[in-house]
């Protein structure tokens, strides 16, 4: 397959932030995903990857996930994952079903008992 066949996939354009392990280091690095698919990725970092890279990214709701680094530009490369991925489950709110509230709601101040608080 050349390059021009690799566009026909599929992708989905997010910004998802991930952790990402490079060539086995137990060092991780924070990246931004910017679109997914079932066989791979393109992420945006400062880590330093090359061409050929064995790689393993932490996506939300999927988990860590084995690739190897296709391409480089600048501060942005993209992963060929080793098996399919299902890229709609990044889109997921993560524990959606454990957590039912409004993630912008907080609990009001409590004043001290036996006092009123002060609004």
């Amino acid at each position: 397959m050349d390059g021009s066949e690799n566009r026909q996939i599929a992708r989905d354009s997010l910004f998802v932030l991930a952790d990402m392990r490079v060539d086995g280091s137990p060092q991780e690095h924070r990246i931004k995903v910017r679109n997914l698919s079932d066989g791979g990725m393109m992420g945006e970092g400062t880590a330093r990857v090359r061409r050929g890279s064995s790689v393993a990214v932490n996506i939300r709701n999927i988990g860590w996930v084995k690739g190897s680094v296709a391409w480089v530009q600048d501060t942005r490369f993209g992963v060929a994952f080793i098996d399919p991925i299902d890229p709609r489950l990044a889109r997921l709110r993560a524990n959606a079903e454990e957590d039912s509230a409004p993630h912008f709601t907080r609990s009001p101040p409590v004043a001290p008992p036996g006092q009123v608080r002060k609004i």
